[in-house]
């Protein structure tokens, strides 16, 4: 059997019917899907926006570390040579030096910066690299001495301190010749002595007469040296001392503190402002109240009144009256102008039901004037007329 017509038209009318639908099932999907974007942008740019925020906390705090680091912790070390210098012109063929051999040492720092901070106690160290040779230990103690010197050229302090070499016997000498022969011969090993001498233990630098260089020199006309160093040492107490010998957990807690404080003070400034925008709506609405408030019970009135006053008028009925009050006598007559208005005015109006309140009054040249008036009183008139028809 051949489907009939009333058949396709059942089907056209439920293909008809499911289309709206279907469309608009897509258009909720769209606009769910739309949605959804939207909140997704919006997440990833709050948090694009919190972790530039918390990278540039995080280097702000960096920089409040380095900078406090940089102004608080003193130079911890200093190394420089030291170049000694001395007369040759001897009289005498028998010595080869004629004066004590001298150095002037410089403590600044690339010529411009001092090394030494104010207050805080440094350990001053000359090193000498002597040879074990014949002379030396012939020579037995030495005096060495330094004089500290300020910008102005004045002396600061002078110290002394003797030193010589560590004694080493003739047999000692020979087996470790012996042994150590091959280094020797390669050069990468000398027969030296490494002199320490300590000149000062704790020398804390005057705030007054900055130190800016020191005169080191050697009381020995026959002394031999290699060459000789000035070490400089900080020495250092509290909390210098644990940002110097513990340098990565104070950098640690340093940063972290700094971070902590940063975020602190952004998340209380962001409570802040959001609880004052969430405020200033709420008093808007509050003032607009307020505002309204009047209105209605003005509207309320102004009802209450037109149906009221049918029956007041109604129910009005008075006649004229007239009120006088008398004044004391001020000494002073009534004008013309204010005579005609008291004879214009009108007691009563008739066609309506309002009150009228008339009131002469005397001016300010008619009170202080000292004129003598045979009338003894002068009158305020007050008149209210009402009428109804």
């Amino acid at each position: 059997m051949h489907p009939s017509m009333e058949e396709f038209s059942s089907e056209d009318s439920g293909v008809q019917d499911v289309g709206p639908q279907i469309n608009g099932l897509v258009v909720q999907i769209l606009k769910t899907m739309s949605v959804l974007l939207v909140r997704v942008r919006q997440k990833f740019l709050e948090i694009a926006i919190l972790i530039c925020v918390i990278l540039l906390v995080f280097w702000v705090a960096l920089f409040l570390y380095g900078s406090f680091y940089y102004s608080f912790m003193p130079t911890a070390n200093f190394i420089t040579p030291v170049h000694f210098f001395y007369r040759t012109d001897c009289p005498s063929p028998l010595h080869s030096m004629c004066s004590f051999p001298v150095a002037n040492v410089s403590l600044l720092k690339n010529g411009k910066h001092q090394v030494m901070t104010y207050g805080q106690p440094y350990r001053i160290t000359l090193e000498l690299e002597m040879p074990e040779s014949l002379a030396n230990q012939e020579l037995g103690m030495f005096l060495v001495k330094i004089a500290p010197y300020s910008k102005a050229g004045q002396i600061v302090d002078e110290s002394a301190r003797s030193a010589m070499l560590h004694y080493r016997s003739s047999l000692l000498q020979a087996l470790g010749t012996v042994v150590f022969s091959p280094m020797l011969l390669t050069g990468a090993s000398e027969q030296k002595q490494s002199v320490s001498v300590e000149l000062y233990s704790e020398f804390k630098d005057d705030s007054y007469k900055p130190t800016v260089g020191a005169v080191i020199e050697i009381h020995s006309q026959r002394i031999q040296i290699y060459r000789a160093h000035l070490f400089i040492f900080a020495h250092f107490t509290g909390i210098r001392y644990l940002l110097y010998h513990f340098p990565l957990i104070s950098a640690l807690i340093g940063v972290m503190s700094n971070f902590t404080f940063l975020s602190l003070i952004i998340a209380l400034s962001f409570l802040q402002f959001s609880l004052g925008s969430r405020r200033l709506p709420v008093k808007t609405d509050m003032q607009q109240e307020e505002m309204n408030e009047p209105d209605d019970l003005n509207d309320q009135f102004e009802s209450q009144n037109e149906g009221n006053a049918p029956e007041n008028v109604d129910t009005m009925d008075c006649n004229s009256v007239e009120m006088e009050e008398s004044i004391p006598d001020m000494g002073v007559e009534e004008s013309d102008d204010s005579r005609e208005l008291a004879e214009d005015e009108p007691i009563c109006e008739a066609g309506d039901g309002e009150m009228i309140l008339r009131h002469r009054h005397l001016s300010q040249d008619m009170l202080q004037s000292s004129q003598a008036l045979t009338d003894p009183k002068d009158k305020n008139y007050y008149r209210v007329g009402c009428s109804s028809f």
